[in-house]
């Protein structure tokens, strides 16, 4: 029970700062968007989902761009808050762009031990992406995973603006 308290408290104090943060941005949530996600992972081998907001420009082409996303997989549910920037680059093409980015991510993995137990973990990672996004708010991206991160994901999503 200890285990599942102490799990609990390291969980709502990481969203209370979070939450912090995220209010600290309002003036740039006016300028930005929301989105969904989904997608696979490897190392856990996983299939995710989940949502994310755009907030910018912070500076010339730089997005704060934070995401939850949820796995699920080989006797594990992972949740992970990344908390990533983007760096867009503009193409030729009007009507496609690409951006790279990086940023620290909060994982829990909550691992079935059999017979209905299950074990949690609170792990820290650290995302590297790069992605295509459509101006109609199509895009794919793909991450690679340090420190505890997924090693590596692919994902697809639409984004609101």
């Amino acid at each position: 029970m200890t285990n599942k308290k102490n799990l609990l408290s390291k969980c709502s104090l990481t969203l209370i700062i979070f939450g912090f943060l995220f209010a600290s941005l309002s003036p740039l949530l006016a300028q930005g968007g929301t989105g969904v996600r989904m997608g696979v992972s490897i190392d856990p081998d996983q299939i995710y989902f989940g949502g994310h907001f755009e907030a910018g420009p912070v500076m010339d082409r730089l997005w704060v761009r934070p995401n939850l996303e949820v796995g699920i997989g080989n006797g594990i549910t992972s949740i992970s808050l990344n908390f990533e920037l983007a760096y867009w680059i503009p193409l030729e093409s009007r009507v496609w762009k690409a951006y790279i980015g990086a940023g620290p991510a909060l994982n829990v993995y909550i691992v079935d031990t059999g017979v209905g137990g299950r074990d949690s973990n609170i792990k820290p990672g650290f995302n590297i992406l790069m992605a295509l996004a459509h101006r109609d708010g199509l895009f794919t991206e793909l991450k690679l995973g340090a420190l505890d991160s997924p090693d590596l994901k692919f994902g697809v999503g639409f984004s609101w603006r």
